[in-house]
């Protein structure tokens, strides 16, 4: 069996308001393997995108831990996890975060500028171009995201997250704010990356239909991640 590319134990967050603390996780622990679709599901307001944030090492926890490649990525610099956060994780949002002064191929490359040493210009635009072809974009290249339609936006955000060839992606609803055919177009190119790159896929997700097609389910319920009842055949546990 393969090494797991992510191994997630114990993580507690906690966000303190003025009047209470509100405890998002309690306790949530889950392995991914190199190339598994996982979905994660629950009601709106629960924690799923804080969740993400902390395995993509976006928002660190209170306690627990977050093992990327071997690496426990709070245990850390600075430097060296915004580092392999660029090199290694690979983020499609449901709001795109794609920036409005850079044109569509600068976006797709800020990834490789962001990882830094050792990536050749030449490089980084022709890998740029390769991505924009692969999502349909290769015409865009030049037009900044506002002269881009919501599901072009998604596909230079995917387009966007494989720059440097990462082994996990994380989706947060990435078809929630498209129409429903649009956001079709855009998870079936998604899954299809997927698929035939061996990427590990972890999405956040409300639609039934999506999650039918991962490899597992898991539902976050008070803090908790919990395998989904009718994903019951799948090998892997959720708290290892």
């Amino acid at each position: 069996m393969s090494e797991p590319i992510l191994v997630a134990t114990d993580l507690i967050k906690k966000y303190r308001l003025p009047n209470k603390t509100v405890e998002v996780l309690n306790g949530a622990s889950l392995t991914i393997t190199p190339g598994e679709r996982v979905a994660i599901v629950g009601r709106s307001g629960i924690g799923k995108s804080t969740l993400l944030h902390v395995l993509g090492a976006l928002d660190r926890p209170e306690s627990g831990e977050v093992i990327i490649n071997g690496r426990s990525i709070y245990k850390l610099s600075e430097r060296a996890r915004s580092n392999l956060r660029a090199r290694e994780i690979g983020f499609i949002f449901q709001s795109y975060h794609l920036f409005p002064e850079m044109d569509i191929s600068e976006n797709v490359m800020l990834p490789a500028w962001a990882a830094g040493a050792g990536q050749n210009r030449t490089h980084i635009k022709t890998r740029a171009a390769e991505l924009l072809e692969l999502v349909g974009l290769t015409d865009r290249a030049t037009h900044t995201p506002l002269e881009l339609s919501g599901g072009e936006q998604q596909r230079a955000a995917i387009a966007r997250a494989l720059m440097n060839q990462p082994q996990l992606l994380l989706a947060d609803e990435p078809t929630g704010n498209l129409d429903t055919e649009t956001g079709a177009q855009v998870l079936e190119l998604l899954f299809s990356i997927s698929s035939q790159s061996g990427r590990a896929l972890v999405i956040v997700t409300h639609s039934p239909t999506v999650a039918a097609r991962c490899d597992r389910t898991l539902t976050l319920n008070n803090g908790t991640l919990h395998l989904t009842p009718a994903a019951s055949s799948a090998t892997t546990t959720t708290n290892t």
